[in-house]
Parts: C-alpha cells; structure tokens; sequence
C-alpha cells in the first residue's frame, strides 16, 4: 500500500472559475492530474486530498467535482480548505460521498491499514505576513480542533502504525519556528504531514525535515500537477 497526496485541485464542473486565469501552466489542469492518477495509483493506495477541491458553493455543485474522482483508483482521503465553502455540516458531506473510496476528516481520524491519518484545516500561523489579532483566534481554535483529532487519532492507532497528518495550510512559516500545529504533531508521533495552499511564485519548500517529520507542500500546481509520494 503506498500514500500519495496532492493539495488544491480546485475544480469547477458548477462554478465559473476557470483556473487558466491563474496562468497557463493551469490550462487542462486536472486531465493533467487524472493522467498521473491513473498511471501511478493502483486501488489498494491512499491518496490524501489536502483541502480546496471544489469552487462551488453548495454540496450540490461539489457533487459534481466529487464524482470526477470517484472512478479513479486508491482510497480518497480530503480534509477541508479555505475555499471549500461548499462544505457546511460532515455529516451530510459524508451521506454525501459518491462512493466508499472517499473519506472526509474534520478534527478526527481514520486509519487504513498500518496508517493513521489525522486531519483538520489548520489556519495562518504566527510569524505569517498580515497576521492579525483575528488569526490569532482562529489559530487558537484550530489548534485546539488538532487536539480533538488526535484524541481520535489515538484511540484507532496501534502499536507499529504510522501517522500522518493531513493540514491545508502551512503549520509553520518560512521561518521554520514551532507552532501549535507542529509541537501536537511531535507529541503525537506523527512521521509525515501534507499540507497545500501555497500557489505560484510564492517560495516555499516542496519538502521540509523538522524534528524529525517529514512536511510536504502538495499544491496541484507547486507539485506540477502530480501527486506526491509520501510513503
């Protein structure tokens, strides 16, 4: 069983939203993304989906980007991104889900052979440019949803496996200094974590070793729309 993941996919079956505007690496984006899914994953893997995945607005409109997905091989593991304002209640996106190759995580867990995956959206850290006394909140509060995840990450771990968390935003700054986010990963024996939201020109590195976990940025874009292997 290997682990892939990809971040941003950005799709707009209901939405007006081409991506090309972005530049014309993003013309014909998901075909490109598609072609390496099927050339790479085979249906035993996991391909973590690290949030924005749908412009559309309402559960009804990313219906139709799910279903894109729902042919293509491996075990479909998403968390929510800032974007994904289609996403109201877990609840009914998961009686929502087009088949059961699809698992949504918000502040919990789900565990897939020998991983544990952990997940929630995460929010700017401190140290990042603009950040205001409402990010601090967020930050707080997302931190504590990272908490309440890994309380069910640990409850489903068992001796030997391997953890991942899966985070849309960056859990540090370019500077590389602890936050929140990456001390609970460290207390919490995670070995990898996947994030996304960085685009274009703006630097940042695809692959990052800090205390010992590996963190991987898996922007469609960033990863020239092919997924990242990450075990």
């Amino acid at each position: 069983m290997n682990v892939y993941a990809i971040g941003d996919l950005h799709l707009s079956a209901t939405a007006d939203k081409p991506m090309a505007v972005f530049g014309g690496n993003w013309e014909g984006h998901f075909e490109k993304i598609k072609s390496d899914w099927l050339a790479t994953v085979k249906d035993g893997d996991i391909v973590l989906i690290a949030g924005d995945i749908s412009w559309a607005m309402k559960l009804e409109g990313a219906l139709e980007d799910l279903r894109s997905l729902q042919d293509l091989p491996g075990k479909k593991v998403f968390i929510r991104g800032n974007h994904d304002y289609w996403w109201s209640g877990i609840g009914k996106v998961r009686a929502a889900a087009p088949n059961d190759s699809f698992y949504f995580l918000q502040t919990d867990a789900v565990k897939i052979g020998e991983f544990v995956i952990v997940g929630s959206r995460g929010w700017s850290c401190p140290g990042s440019p603009d950040f205001t006394e409402q990010d601090q909140k967020l930050y707080l509060r997302e931190a504590e949803r990272f908490r309440l995840a890994f309380d069910s990450a640990n409850r489903l771990a068992c001796e030997g496996d391997k953890k991942i968390a899966l985070i849309h935003y960056p859990p540090f700054t370019l500077k590389n200094e602890d936050t929140l986010f990456t001390r609970l990963f460290e207390e919490n024996g995670v070995e990898k974590a996947v994030f996304g939201h960085i685009h274009g020109a703006a630097y940042f590195p695809l692959k990052t070793e800090k205390n010992g976990i590996g963190y991987y940025l898996t922007s469609c874009d960033k990863a020239g729309f092919r997924l990242v292997k990450i075990y």
